[in-house]
């Protein structure tokens, strides 16, 4: 008779194999799927216009908070401030409270935005001519369309209308923004300007000229008459148009 046989236990280890690299740390038990967390590898793969607006202010985040991925936070940032372009408008204080991000995850967002405005506005370098209000409008849409306040700023340009700099002259609140003739031509005569060109904003996004607007044109006109350096337009940017003064006839 054969001996009896020996009972053996076997003992199934289950084998974890490491996250690949780039996967959000903070996904834990009961995250979503990996295939749903990989927008770093998404981006390189495929390029980052295939990335849902949340994956690329994940891949901002880096990481998400105990229990929330990095998505899941950029979902509910985007959603509480009404999408990318409210979120934009915001400021760091306002998005640094939102649960989980804090300033320097406010400071990086705010950053890539403004890198975005940068890359999507027409250059307005030293040395280029000055063709009509066409030229600044696509210089200053992207900056100012969504600003929560108005804003006044100033083209310099020299005797052939070439641009010399330009300058933030005055911010003002929802409706207005107080100019002086002296904030305007203190650095026009400074930097020996022949020219300028008027810009600001209107947070309505109408860009219809008001009386207001009207007015202080024509009194900017008038001084620099009186100091030698032409008034050459008043551009208002509104969103996705502009109107300009000059254009119009109203100067």
């Amino acid at each position: 008779m054969s001996a009896p046989l020996e009972t053996v236990a076997l003992v199934i280890v289950p084998v974890v194999e490491p996250a690949p690299p780039g996967l959000d740390e903070s996904i834990g038990e009961g995250g979503p799927p990996i295939a749903e967390v990989r927008p770093r590898e998404r981006l390189l793969a495929s390029g980052a216009a295939m990335l849902s607006t949340a994956e690329l202010v994940a891949l901002l985040l880096g990481t998400g908070t105990p229990g929330r991925p990095a998505t899941s936070v950029a979902s509910e940032l985007l959603a509480s401030s009404g999408g990318l372009r409210r979120l934009a408008a915001r400021t760091p204080a306002e998005i640094a409270s939102t649960p989980g991000l804090g300033a320097a995850r406010a400071a990086r967002i705010l950053a890539a935005i403004e890198l975005g405005r940068r890359s999507a506005a027409e250059p307005l370098f030293r040395g280029a001519p000055f063709r009509g209000s066409a030229d600044v409008f696509r210089h200053y849409h992207a900056a100012m369309r969504d600003l929560r306040v108005e804003q006044f700023r100033i083209v310099l340009v020299d005797g052939k209308h070439r641009v010399l700099r330009e300058e933030l002259v005055s911010q003002g609140t929802l409706t207005s923004s107080p100019v002086h003739p002296r904030e305007v031509f203190a650095p026009a005569i400074r930097h020996g300007a022949a020219g300028v060109v008027l810009v600001h904003n209107h947070p309505s996004g109408d860009p219809s000229p008001s009386a207001d607007d009207l007015e202080i044109t024509r009194r900017l006109v008038s001084v620099g008459e009186l100091v030698g350096i032409r008034v050459l337009d008043h551009v208002i940017v509104g969103d996705g148009a502009f109107a300009s003064l000059a254009d119009r006839g109203l100067m």
